[in-house]
């Protein structure tokens, strides 16, 4: 893996090829939400790989974040890395960023992958980041949401085959802490609403829905299927973290997609 420095922070850039620019969760980065599978995705196209403000060595702004906000920082730091159109693959909240993006810049923005994904939480994933975010103050156990984050995120198959041993390991990964900026990125829950924006979409999407999803359930990615002109849907059998109970099978959907679609687009020509 290589970094490069843009405007002050470091941004993945790995591979060769067409573009895809990454778009990673909430309370998280690169790394952790796409981590297993970064290798294959630069198989055969440059991947860019930017962390949110509050994740990675990337600041928290003077003022609040937005949803456009992280469209735009993403999308700036492609095109700061020489790269100036790609696919955007987007993952949990990302997905809502990469909606976005694609409907702020679409001279930019070639093909589309919403993964595990959502245009607007309904009541349930609001009870969801709402104990998240109050097991995550200051104040709170450490212990405690690191045990919450590992039954939602974690699919239930994944977690029954766990020994006691990788149980712990994967406590003490969440107790270590969670990015400076997640509160502020848990935040943008309250408001974020992306559903006008999906009829606005012509470029190609793929809709991954993990059927095992106890934090982002699957019917947030049927809402996106059904919303987008042309989508496609398809399933992964497994929970939230996709990257670690299925990363081969997500990245050849990710893979095998957007080779598609880069075909399809050079025949265009």
């Amino acid at each position: 893996m290589t970094s490069r420095l843009t405007s002050g922070k470091s941004v993945l850039v790995h591979g060769r090829g067409p573009g895809l620019l990454l778009a990673h969760g909430a309370g998280s980065d690169t790394e952790d939400s796409y981590g297993p599978i970064l290798e294959k995705l630069a198989g055969r196209r440059t991947v860019i790989g930017p962390d949110y403000p509050g994740s990675g060595d990337t600041p928290l702004p003077d003022g609040p974040l937005s949803l456009d906000r992280l469209a735009d920082h993403i999308v700036e730091s492609a095109v700061q890395c020489g790269v100036h159109s790609f696919a955007i693959s987007g993952f949990s909240m990302g997905s809502a960023v990469a909606v976005r993006a694609a409907v702020r810049h679409p001279e930019r923005v070639t093909a589309l992958v919403l993964s595990a994904g959502f245009a607007h939480p309904n009541a349930r994933l609001r009870l969801v980041v709402d104990t998240w975010r109050k097991l995550g103050a200051p104040d709170q156990d450490d212990r405690v949401l690191a045990g919450y984050l590992s039954l939602v995120v974690g699919g239930t198959d994944w977690l029954d085959e766990r020994s006691a041993e990788e149980i712990e390991e994967q406590l003490a990964l969440f107790a270590a802490g969670m990015p400076p900026g997640t509160d502020a990125q848990l935040a943008l829950f309250d408001d974020i609403d992306v559903r006008d924006d999906l009829a606005r979409l012509a470029v190609p999407v793929l809709v991954v829905s993990p059927t095992g999803d106890l934090l982002i359930t699957p019917v947030h990615s049927r809402e996106l299927a059904e919303s987008i002109p042309g989508a496609r849907l398809v399933t992964l059998d497994c929970g939230h973290a996709i990257a670690a109970e299925r990363p081969d099978e997500w990245a050849e959907l990710i893979d095998a997609f957007l080779a598609e679609t880069e075909g399809t687009a050079a025949h265009g020509r």
